[in-house]
């Protein structure tokens, strides 16, 4: 995984996430057994890379945290969730391919 990744959870949630205000914050909610997620994984390792600085992206494992999750109403992974400014402006829900991904992420940027 890219150091690029913030890895967030329950309780660092609202430092990573919520109180960034310069860039959107793109949020994987995943889990380690789910097929799909394992493979927008390394997608979004690329995208961390290449949108440095222009979006921030972070994974949330739904298996070790779960009041966000729910929170927001995440009921399928992999769901991103797309926050700015503390807010959430966009989600989607699935697996994607890098162009999806790429396409996803600049309507935000």
């Amino acid at each position: 995984m890219s150091d690029k990744i913030r890895m967030v959870n329950d309780g660092n949630f609202a430092d990573e996430v919520k109180n960034v205000a310069d860039v959107p914050v793109f949020v994987d909610f995943w889990a380690p057994w789910c097929g799909p997620c394992r493979m927008l994984a390394p997608l979004l390792d690329q995208a961390a890379v290449a949108y440095e600085g222009k979006a921030v992206i972070a994974k949330y494992n739904v298996d070790e945290s779960s009041d966000v999750a729910n929170e927001n109403g995440i009921r399928g992974i992999p769901t991103i969730l797309v926050y700015k400014n503390g807010e959430v402006v966009g989600q989607h829900t699935g697996a994607m391919n890098k162009a999806q991904l790429d396409a996803f992420i600049e309507q935000y940027c």
